[in-house]
């Protein structure tokens, strides 16, 4: 859940979103937590009208933000929703058991965008100089991670997982959960969420440790690791600790990871 205020001002207390830059008019973006907000009001005034909405899944810490996405209340602008598919429900159903009352004022119909939603095929998606695949990952319920590839740059996003259910150290990348996703990444997002001692109390909860995340970086060969998706009861001075003891596992044989924060921007070559 977000959780803004006076403890979360330095990394910010909004849900998983992230946008994918490049040079052209067309914006992609990955999950749409309450960060969205934000985003879509930038999207407007930069005037975009096309738009890639990228959901590793449908829990609503990555799905609240969508309704108050500005796009979504423009009829210039075409979204295309893409998802994990299941074997009920379309794409389509799901989310819309959101827009309706008494959950929210208005029904889908009233939405004025074109918006269109599709799930994720097994080949991999492209368009625009960019190529995205997706695979199921070790979270409850359908949940993907997301692999991007622009020329010789490669970005691996796993926001929500638990590869120790599976087993981590000791396995060929192709028997770890996400590991061809994750295979040799220029950076990897990656859940983050618990420290090594609290991790016990929550297994199964889909959420990996920092030990965990330090511990899959390193055996798919990632070459950056960004410490993901914040336990929301964890203050900024708390995130630090957090981080100064992912600092402390990484060693030598990789660069420091980051620790995400809201505005952040990493740029790849």
């Amino acid at each position: 859940m977000p959780v803004p205020g006076q403890e979360t001002l330095a990394h910010g207390g909004n849900t998983s979103c992230v946008e994918v830059l490049r040079d052209d008019e067309t914006a992609l973006v990955l999950d749409a937590g309450t960060g969205i907000r934000a985003l879509g009001l930038d999207l407007a005034r930069r005037g975009t009208r096309r738009i890639h909405l990228f959901l590793t899944h449908l829990h609503l810490d990555h799905l609240e933000g969508l309704r108050f996405f500005a796009p979504l209340w423009d009829a210039r602008v075409t979204l295309e929703i893409w998802g994990p598919r299941s074997q009920v429900f379309g794409l389509r159903e799901r989310i819309l058991r959101s827009f309706s009352p008494p959950l929210f004022p208005l029904d889908f119909r009233d939405v004025p965008a074109r918006v269109s939603f599709h799930d994720l095929p097994a080949e991999p998606w492209r368009a625009e100089g960019i190529s995205l695949f997706a695979d199921l990952v070790l979270h409850p319920g359908p949940t993907l991670g997301f692999r991007l590839e622009s020329g010789s740059s490669s970005v691996a996003y796993i926001p929500d997982h638990e590869p120790v259910l599976a087993g981590i150290e000791g396995r060929s990348r192709d028997w770890i959960s996400g590991g061809a996703i994750a295979d040799g990444a220029d950076v990897l997002l990656h859940d983050a969420q618990y420290l090594e001692e609290e991790y016990d109390a929550k297994i199964g909860w889909g959420h990996s440790s920092v030990d965990a995340a330090v511990a899959y970086c390193r055996a798919v060969g990632a070459a950056r690791l960004v410490l993901f998706h914040h336990e929301p009861d964890r203050s900024d001075a708390a995130l630090e600790s957090l981080h100064d003891r992912a600092c402390a596992l990484t060693g030598t044989d990789l660069p420091p990871p980051l620790l995400a924060r809201e505005g952040m921007s990493i740029e790849l070559g």
